[in-house]
């Protein structure tokens, strides 16, 4: 089990690590843009030009759980620091059957790990859908008008 200490800096690494600008431009799509409401929607991503940036995505916050996974980062220190990880799980989640059928069978394994360890998981993913989705829509519609 690690020390307070070494999950401490890993957890500041793994920040600082969100601080890469692609990897930051990538992050920002994913949650802010990226609402799948289908396995097609979500595989029609993978095909564009956002392909690079959902591997990104999805590679930074397997390897980030993937620490958690095998005992180098405290899992709720990991989780109090890192919530983000929930809401660009919960794009995946209602379609990860058939990611996993399609890709492989450890695509987001970690993630899943260490999100559904969460008291309430699926209830908490499917408010961030929500809200995410939701100030998406607001940005979009706020947009609209003041072309209008």
């Amino acid at each position: 089990m690690p020390t307070p200490y070494e999950s401490a800096t890993l957890n500041l690494t793994l920040f600082d690590m969100r601080r890469e600008p692609e990897l930051r431009r990538a992050r920002s799509w994913f949650i802010t843009e990226f609402h799948p409401a289908s396995i097609d929607d979500y595989f029609s991503a993978l095909g564009s030009d956002k392909n690079a940036w959902m591997r990104m995505v999805i590679g930074y916050w397997d390897m980030a759980a993937s620490m958690v996974s095998h005992g180098a980062i405290d899992r709720d220190m990991f989780l109090a620091a890192h919530t983000e990880i929930i809401g660009a799980f919960a794009k995946a989640h209602p379609f990860l059957t058939e990611i996993r059928a399609r890709i492989g069978p450890l695509v987001l394994a970690h993630v899943e790990s260490v999100v559904m360890s969460m008291p309430n998981a699926e209830e908490e993913m499917a408010k961030r859908r929500a809200r995410l989705k939701g100030m998406w829509e607001a940005r979009q519609a706020a947009a609209a008008a003041a072309k209008s």
